[in-house]
């Protein structure tokens, strides 16, 4: 079999989907033509600038438009703005003849067969032989489409279903056709995991094929049950969100965000090509569903869905709710269920299941009812859609973002009691679970030597769920290889004389447990490991430093107490920088102020590409305390050159931390100087981070890593550069743009970074610095507005502006 790689793909439509997926290619190095059709009349404005049909920036005025949009999205669809210039635009008539260069053709036209045959009819006169073709259709049988095209389009063609918006969603559905080569599939079933960041599965032609057919009818027994139980949305928005480790915006939020109508086009779709199904009534409109469609009352597009924002009497925006037996909006009403009350301390979202089935008021009844048809429906879809449980689950965590699939949560519940419930409930299990219980099979899934298996139906027995290789499942081998816990820490022995430094804390906020922890992780691996590195499968990284105790110290005046904290916390990143065992930071999504800190004191950072990372601290009215303040000043100090304009380095990074600026990507924190060029990398499959991680740990190690050397070489700027920053923070004050405590947080701030008002430039070493960044950091927190700061942090969620 021919080696084949992807240097260059053809997106075939520019829509939102379209434009999404040429962006993710973008993303992650790939060369992109993005085409599409060209419009049939001119604009006014075109008329006026006396533009003609015949002109290129009409002929491209679709994806142009198109491509510029996505781009103005948020959140965006592009790692790094810049990215964008790997993408070519142009259209199907000037420019379909390039499609003969490109290593794949991705169409993502309307969804209508009649269309995607015209446009498969234009492409095979110009596709390459062997190119691969496939279509992004959310719903038309695979089958349909390659009638009457060549055997080579037909061996190379297939399914790729990319769910919305590309760059976030992790489901890649890959679909055969008729005669779809296996090498295809086996090629882009690892692509779509390796290099796209993608949870690949194969799914069969059937219709909605996996993630659309168990998520819509999720959604639409909901839409019944809603009724049923006479529920609010907020009652079941507050059902189904975080609690079972779901999306904050839960199910009616989603849907208005998602669209009703594209809900409601999958759900018809359903309804009228799954005859047989044994809920096939389920998929039929419920009325309140049905008058919405009628009132285009479809979500965030139409203004008005299950939400809608409304400006009160005083200019106010408000968010009403629907009442689904009024179809009228009214104020919000709370949602409070004495069940959820009872699983409020379990963190542990999986444990929290057969607490919620078990309740004695609506919310216990609403889960009984959930759940029995959940999985009752799941069990008939085996052998239908899938012949694998666990590509069902998969599909779920990754489409829809649910933290655990279907066949998990029944595990969690345990198979009898899911049985009891399904039978409780007049539903019935297919048969494969009642041959399955009868064998004293007790489990869907089962974990041996740090890999998962999953009960194989047609084997009649546990099978190693394939690709793990590749990965390192904390899950899977916390109890058995952890060699220290606290409250705060697990250390994990992840092989090969490498530790894994895993957060436990609530929110993964570092408190003196997890230092503690991080301290006491390094000194097991420089006795008796050859490296360590920091990860973990929390929501975020690290949401930094506990806030909760710096509030306390400092209501409390313990200033002696806090002192000894903070001194605490920045000998502890020195610990990180200066051990004699390579450290690795494996940050991912949140990674604020202490998480920042610690990444910033790592020898290396394998970053997850979805890593949004920055020094928060002004928001809460401090500077950097941990060594931020100092590593910032340091790495300015690294890159002045001869010939530089000093100040400019320092300022940049000044406004880095003074701006709490956080990257929407990883790509992005290499323009703020906090992940470095030609050291840190970062992976786009967060599966593969800790692995991947933990190969430079044992690399760093082979080749010989030495303890690093304390530095006593960083250049400051004493007055040059305090006077500079004094004037910017009085310009800043005087235009309005910074408050009064915003100046004096920024003025102790420039105080450190200059390392204070010396006379000349002046070489330090860092605990000079560390010393400075821990007294600014000490006096702010005497300061009424921090104290006022923290406190509405702790309470809301957010900063305070004062």
């Amino acid at each position: 079999m021919k080696k084949r790689t992807i240097k260059k793909v053809a997106v075939i439509g520019s829509g939102i989907m379209g434009s999404g997926i040429a962006c993710h290619f973008a993303n992650i190095g790939v060369e992109v033509l993005l085409l599409d059709i060209i419009p049939n009349q001119l604009t006014e404005k075109e008329e006026a600038n006396g533009l003609t049909l015949t002109d290129k920036q009409v002929r491209n005025r679709i994806v142009n438009t198109s491509l510029q949009d996505t781009l103005k999205s948020k959140p965006s669809p592009i790692y790094h703005q810049k990215f964008a210039n790997r993408i070519t635009t142009g259209n199907l008539e000037d420019d379909i003849h390039k499609v003969k260069d490109v290593d794949w053709i991705i169409e993502v036209v309307v969804e209508r067969l009649d269309i995607k045959k015209q446009v498969f009819d234009n492409l095979e006169k110009h596709r390459t032989p062997g190119t691969l073709i496939t279509s992004n259709t959310s719903g038309i049988p695979i089958k349909f489409m390659t009638e009457g095209r060549s055997e080579d389009f037909q061996q190379h063609f297939c399914g790729t279903h990319f769910f919305n918006p590309p760059r976030y969603l992790k489901l890649f559905e890959i679909i055969p056709g008729p005669k779809t080569k296996q090498e295809v599939l086996d090629f882009l079933n690892n692509y779509g995991e390796k290099f796209l960041g993608k949870t690949a599965v194969i799914a069969k032609d059937t219709p909605a094929f996996i993630g659309n057919r168990i998520g819509i009818f999720s959604i639409m027994s909901l839409f019944h049950t809603v009724k049923e139980m006479d529920l609010t949305i907020e009652e079941v928005d507050k059902l189904t969100g975080p609690v079972i480790g779901r999306q904050k915006s839960a199910t009616f939020r989603t849907v208005d965000v998602v669209g009703l109508d594209t809900l409601v086009h999958v759900a018809n779709g359903l309804y009228e090509n799954v005859p047989n199904d044994e809920q096939h009534e389920l998929f039929k409109l419920p009325d309140f569903i049905q008058t919405m469609m009628d009132n285009k009352w479809l979500g965030s597009k139409t203004g008005q869905g299950f939400y809608k924002k409304v400006k009160n009497t005083d200019g106010q925006s408000e968010i009403k709710s629907l009442d689904l037996n009024t179809l009228a909006y009214r104020d919000r009403k709370s949602a409070n269920f004495a069940t959820l009350e009872l699983t409020k301390s379990i963190d542990d979202v999986v444990k929290r299941f057969p607490v919620l089935i078990k309740g004695k008021d609506k919310a216990g009844e609403f889960y009984r009812k959930n759940f029995a048809a959940l999985f009752a429906y799941v069990s008939h879809r085996i052998p239908e859609i899938s012949n694998d449980l666990y590509k069902i689950d998969d599909a779920m965590q990754a489409g829809f973002g649910w933290e655990h699939g279907p066949f998990q949560i029944w595990d969690a519940i345990g198979l009898q009691e899911g049985l009891k419930l399904i039978e409780e409930q007049g539903y019935k299990v297919a048969d494969w679970v009642t041959e399955m219980q009868n064998n004293n099979v007790k489990h869907f899934y089962t974990i041996k030597e740090g890999n998962t298996y999953y009960y194989n139906i047609s084997e009649k027995k546990y099978i190693k769920i394939p690709g793990q290789d590749a990965f390192i499942i904390l899950d899977n081998i916390r109890e058995t290889n952890t060699v220290f816990k606290n409250t705060g820490v697990a250390v994990q022995d992840i092989g090969d004389g490498i530790l894994n430094l895993e957060f436990r804390s609530k929110m993964n906020s570092i408190g003196s447990d997890v230092l503690v922890g991080i301290n006491k992780a390094i000194d097991i691996a420089e006795k008796n490991y050859q490296g360590l590195v920091v990860s973990n499968n929390g929501k975020n990284f690290s949401v930094g430093a506990n806030i909760g105790m710096i509030f306390m110290l400092a209501a409390e005046q313990e200033y002696d107490e806090l002192n000894i904290a903070v001194k605490y916390f920045q000998d502890t990143m020195m610990r990180m920088r200066y051990s004699s065992i390579p450290t690795i930071a494996a940050p991912h999504n949140m990674t604020l102020g202490g998480g920042c800190e610690l990444s910033l004191h790592a020898d290396k950072v394998v970053a997850h590409a979805e890593t949004y990372i920055g020094l928060v601290e002004f928001g809460v009215g401090v500077i950097p305390g941990g060594g931020g303040s100092k590593e910032m000043t340091l790495r300015a100090s690294d890159s002045f050159h001869a010939g530089d304009v000093e100040i400019n380095k320092l300022r940049d990074n000044f406004l880095s931390i003074g701006m709490a600026k956080v990257s929407t990507s990883a790509y992005e924190a290499y323009d703020t100087g906090i992940l470095q060029k030609g050291k840190d990398i970062v992976v786009v499959n967060k599966n593969r981070q800790l692995a991947i991680a933990k190969k430079h740990a044992l690399l760093m190690a082979e080749n010989g890593y030495t303890q690093p050397v304390k530095r006593s070489d960083i250049k400051v700027l004493g007055k040059q550069a305090l006077g500079a920053f004094y004037v910017g923070t009085d310009q800043m004050f005087a235009g309005k743009y910074i408050s009064e405590h915003d100046k004096k947080i920024a003025n102790k701030l420039a105080y450190v970074m200059a390392g204070g008002d010396l006379s000349e430039n002046t070489y330090v070493n860092e605990q000079y610095l560390l010393d400075l960044e821990r007294e600014a950091f000490l006096s702010l927190t005497t300061e009424r507005k921090t104290l006022e700061r923290l406190q509405h942090m702790l309470k809301k969620g957010k900063p305070l502006r004062n």
